[in-house]
């Protein structure tokens, strides 16, 4: 697994429930401050092999990304099962609800 690709699954690993991330956070703090299109894919292609919450991870406005409408209503059906709490028009107080995660590379050894 390429190094970045690994820092993702960690990050995403680490993020506690009822807390989310952005795709963008997620891939800044993974050493590509532009590769949030990368977090998609990771989010995409391992998700069920390394069980990532990928219900965690939404866009930078606090709104789920997913356009299918099963899986979108399944991500908020996760999140609210976790005590996430949505506006009236469907989005997350990142104030109150997105996790930091790790601070920095050094806890990668990088």
């Amino acid at each position: 697994m390429e190094p970045f690709t690994e820092r993702v699954v960690e990050i995403i690993k680490g993020i506690p429930e009822g807390k989310v991330m952005t795709y963008g956070q997620i891939a800044k703090q993974a050493g590509s401050p532009r590769g949030a299109r990368q977090v998609v894919r990771v989010l995409h292609t391992l998700s069920e092999k390394y069980k990532l919450p990928w219900h965690r991870v939404i866009n930078s406005k606090g709104e789920i990304s997913i356009v299918d409408y099963e899986s979108r209503n399944l991500q908020k059906e996760l999140l609210e099962s976790e005590g996430v709490t949505f506006t009236s028009h469907n989005k997350i107080n990142l104030n109150e609800f997105q996790s930091h995660g790790h601070n920095s590379l050094m806890e990668f050894g990088l």
